[in-house]
């Protein structure tokens, strides 16, 4: 068995750390490059959820929506009798005023 010397000893000690600092190095860069698409998909999932939560909340509201649409129809049929009622009402003012006068 050849013995091996000192300095072939410490060669490849500071080249196994040399090479475990570039690993190091890249697994940390890829880790960070990990993290920063990570917070990204969770920034994009989160306005997904936000917009999703509003959309719900809109739907929600549909059935109150046709019911709103339903009163102000009636609303709008009353107030159709209440016009036609003024109306008659100022005609025989009207005609009142008129006939007091001749």
């Amino acid at each position: 068995m050849d013995d091996v010397s000192a300095s072939t000893i410490q060669t490849y000690w500071w080249i196994s750390l040399g090479l475990g600092l570039v690993v190091t190095i890249v697994v940390a860069i890829l880790l960070s490059i990990l993290a920063r698409t990570a917070e990204q998909i969770h920034a994009g999932a989160a306005e997904i959820w936000r917009v999703g939560t509003l959309i719900a909340n809109n739907t929600v509201h549909i059935p109150l929506l046709l019911r709103t649409n339903q009163i102000a129809a009636g609303i709008l049929a009353a107030a159709g009798g209440i016009a036609a009622a003024t109306g008659r009402i100022e005609r025989t003012v009207t005609r009142g005023a008129t006939d007091q006068a001749g």
